[in-house]
């Protein structure tokens, strides 16, 4: 991570329309994960690509401002922080009027419900709505996993053009995380293409073993995909089969929904 914050820094070229102190506290807030939640002056500076006088410098700003406190010789970030996030959440009305509609789809299927957006080669979660732990992975608003293998990320990708695709797929590290997992771009290139001609997605057991989804576009006004909505199960409990004649429907026309609301939602 360090190797690849430095280098991203060292790649922009600072001018008129470009702060690198701001980008460089940007990638300070980044070097916090759930495995580094708590970080000596040295991991900071080592994680984010800077210098420990320059990490220091942000660490010092970021605690005068409410969103790091620093315990000896330890920095964490403070709920604060989430006020960052928030405003994306609140300033995006496609969020509030996501919320009922899928907080319905889960009382209706008894199965989680996930949004989210692309963002690079990764997804990002925006809303969740669980029934129980179905995953290994802790999944929350703000949790990235990779596009190209879950079904919200083939969605979201099939939103875009053959050339932007083929950009981030082969800009992704694709591993395969189980035996099912596709990592071959050319197949991934069709999986993608077929998703974007029917409209849906079903990932089986691609991200986790075990694990079956669904997912659907959310499409603004002009038509656009905007967002991704999806359906999780256990294939112990539902096949991918089951999943896709039983609940496939009802995700679809929630997602529909929301993308007729957005598309008479004023500007």
């Amino acid at each position: 991570m360090a190797n690849a914050a430095a280098t991203l820094i060292a790649d922009l070229k600072p001018g008129d329309g470009y702060v690198q102190s701001f980008a460089r506290g940007l990638e300070v807030i980044r070097s916090f994960s759930a495995s580094a939640p708590r970080q000596t002056l040295s991991e900071v500076a080592g994680r984010s690509g800077l210098s420990r006088a320059g990490a220091r410098r942000i660490l010092l700003t970021l605690a005068a401002l409410g969103y790091v406190r620093s315990e000896g010789k330890l920095f964490s970030l403070t709920p604060r922080i989430l006020d960052l996030g928030f405003a994306y959440l609140s300033s995006m009305p496609i969020w509030g009027l996501a919320e009922p509609v899928m907080e319905a789809l889960v009382a209706q299927i008894k199965e989680s419900c996930s949004a989210a957006v692309l963002d690079g080669t990764d997804i990002v979660y925006v809303l969740r709505v669980p029934t129980h732990k179905i995953m290994s992975i802790s999944l929350g608003v703000g949790s990235r996993l990779p596009a190209y293998c879950t079904s919200m990320g083939r969605v979201l990708l099939a939103g875009l053009d053959d050339d932007e695709v083929m950009s981030r797929l082969q800009s992704s590290e694709r591993m395969a995380l189980t035996r099912h997992t596709v990592t071959e771009i050319d197949d991934l290139l069709a999986r993608i293409r077929a998703v974007r001609k029917q409209g849906w997605c079903l990932v089986n057991q691609e991200l986790e073993e075990g694990l079956v989804s669904l997912a659907a576009p959310v499409t603004n006004r002009a038509g656009h995909t905007v967002a991704a909505m999806n359906i999780s199960g256990q294939a112990n409990r539902s096949s991918a089969r089951v999943m896709q004649d039983s609940m496939l429907p009802a995700l679809l026309a929630s997602a529909q929904t929301i993308s007729r609301l957005l598309a008479v939602k004023p500007d």
